[in-house]
């Protein structure tokens, strides 16, 4: 990595039209070339306005009042246009589908290199889709991919133009577990093997330390500091205070702080295994399983279901085949597996918005072929994955009393009242609902579903594109919403959601069902875990490292050592 900064910020101060605050107050950060670095903060601190300056975006399309200098390459991006820099820094955005703007996998992915005038464009789109491990039929339609094929194609696109800077806002928000690794391994190779200088915006700690060179954190508009990532990742109090959470084993040790003058924390999986490495501790071992839900009132079954759906040459694309399942009244349950497995098509054939080939849904008795998706909605409430497909008003209030009104519900305001105030939304009442911060939309779309009183709430991705801290927050709602909901189901690539909420995980594997069981049975086949792309959460790994019981969160992993440590303090370890 040279000392040479191929980006110079200095002295920005950026305000979005019609706002009083400056959303950049006054920043000044130097990125050397080929560095791979993350940008750190929670949601609402100014990262992503922070990279539009590095192409240019900002001032040139999102205007308003900008102060300071940003030099790119050598360009100065006031007077450099933006397409010219364009040629130098490749972005990845967050909401990557627009970036999509050819019919076709490889039409799309030649189209940058089209659009500059190379000859090469289709071996350069090859090249890139390769590189970007996108192995589809390149004459596949953009809309048979699925959220993560479509994130690695809009990468593609960027890569058949070679820049020299390549940002990826969210990296890995669309990606099963397995997928996202391979993304950062791919990140790695850009940065090591082909010398690009890599920028993240990421809230996945652990791929920091595993992958990133340094952190760059902020915090209301301002670049607090840039660091090595290791120097980074030992700023856990001011990391905490700022609601960003450090990788797991991290977290665990900082709370077992009496560790403290032994070593640094550790960052890494490898680091918290000779860290915590304790002999004694090893000796005493004990289960901790959750049981089955009891099965009470049958709410959903699934009986021998095929679907697909018609492409555009008329072919038929298998999405579920021979898929039987029955889901009862009290269970949480998570639907995972790989990219297009099959997961959204299911949560759709439960709302009756789409309808089996063969086989037959039943919900509450209600056969979906049978019945129109307006009367299952009384009953099913279906939760995005985009939180502001939900906002049809202008105001949060109106979106959650739109249901209830149109049912002419009794009593309904105070209801909405109350709703407001358990999903901490009574202060953005006002508020249009596609106006808010990731978590609050998110929060939002949630109340907008309780408030449809449904027996069953389904939730597509709920937790995506969030920071650790709105997670928690994510997860405590969905604890909360227990208690007004029969059963709820959640399609998610969050290992971390699935091992703290879930009572019943359901794993999908090219449209079958390849297991259903508990936490216990999932994580802890090794088989199952590879060939459905999924991945233990860290501290589990550490679990496992350290010969101790499966633990599947932090504080039972210090619960854990805390009680075991006790007994060994007394002498009466067996």
């Amino acid at each position: 990595m040279s000392n040479e900064p191929i980006i110079a910020i200095k002295d920005v101060t950026f305000t979005y039209p019609g706002e009083n605050k400056p959303v950049l107050n006054n920043v000044s950060l130097a990125v050397e070339r080929g560095s791979f670095v993350a940008i750190l903060g929670s949601n609402g601190s100014g990262k992503s306005t922070l990279c539009k300056l590095m192409n240019g975006l900002i001032p040139h399309y999102y205007v308003g009042d900008f102060e300071g200098t940003v030099t790119v390459n050598g360009i100065q991006t006031t007077t450099g246009k933006v397409a010219t820099l364009s040629r130098h820094v490749g972005y990845v955005y967050q909401d990557f589908e627009n970036q999509l703007v050819r019919p076709t996998v490889l039409d799309d992915a030649s189209f940058p290199a089209l659009n500059y005038g190379f000859e090469d464009y289709i071996d350069r789109g090859r090249k890139a889709l390769d590189l970007a491990g996108l192995h589809v039929d390149p004459n596949e339609f953009i809309w048979q991919l699925s959220g993560g094929q479509k994130h690695l194609l809009a990468l593609a696109s960027v890569l058949s133009l070679d820049p020299d800077i390549i940002i990826v806002d969210e990296p890995i928000a669309q990606l099963d577990p397995e997928h996202a690794r391979e993304f950062y391994r791919l990140l790695h190779s850009l940065n090591k093997d082909h010398e690009k200088t890599i920028i993240v915006i990421e809230h996945h700690t652990e791929f920091i330390a595993d992958y990133c060179d340094q952190v760059v954190l902020m915090d209301g508009g301002q670049v607090l500091w840039k660091k090595q990532t290791d120097e980074a990742l030992q700023e856990v109090d001011e990391l905490l205070t700022r609601h960003i959470y450090p990788p797991q084993v991290t977290e665990a040790a900082y709370k077992l702080g009496h560790y403290e003058k032994k070593w640094r924390w550790p960052i890494t999986l490898d680091e918290a295994a000779s860290f915590f490495s304790d002999e004694k501790l090893r000796k005493h071992r004990s289960c901790s399983n959750i049981e089955d839900a009891p099965k009470e009132e049958l709410l959903i079954s699934f009986n021998d279901v095929s679907f697909s759906y018609k492409t555009l040459t008329r072919q038929r694309k298998q999405v579920l085949q021979n898929l039987s399942l029955s889901i009862y009244k009290g269970e949480n349950i998570a639907l995972v597996g790989n990219n297009g497995a099959g997961k959204s098509s299911l949560l759709r054939l439960i709302t009756g918005l789409s309808k089996p080939d063969s086989g037959s849904v039943q919900v509450l008795h209600h056969d979906t072929k049978k019945i129109a998706p307006e009367q299952l909605a009384d009953v099913v409430a279906f939760i995005y994955q985009n939180p502001e497909d939900m906002f049809i008003e202008d105001s949060i209030k109106k979106d959650i009393s739109f249901f209830l009104k149109a049912r002419k519900r009794e009593a309904w305001e105070g209801k909405v009242g109350q709703l407001l105030a358990d999903f901490s939304l009574t202060e953005l009442a006002n508020r249009d609902g596609r106006l808010l911060s990731g978590g609050q939309q998110r929060r939002a779309s949630l109340a907008i579903g309780v408030a449809m009183e449904p027996s069953i709430m389904l939730l597509d991705e709920p937790t995506a594109n969030l920071d650790i801290a709105t997670k928690k927050d994510i997860l405590n709602v969905l604890h909360q919403v227990k208690g007004q909901v029969d059963t709820a189901i959640i399609a998610t690539h969050d290992m971390q959601l699935v091992a703290e909420w879930a009572t019943r995980i359901i794993v999908l594997h090219e449209g079958t069902v390849l297991h259903d069981g508990t936490r216990e049975s999932v994580f802890t086949d090794e088989y199952l875990l590879n060939r459905a792309g999924l991945q233990q959460p860290q501290i589990l790994q550490l679990s496992q490292r350290l010969g101790m019981p499966p633990t599947y969160s932090v504080n039972e992993f210090v619960t854990y050592r805390q009680r075991k440590e006790k007994i060994l303090a007394h002498g009466i370890f067996p």
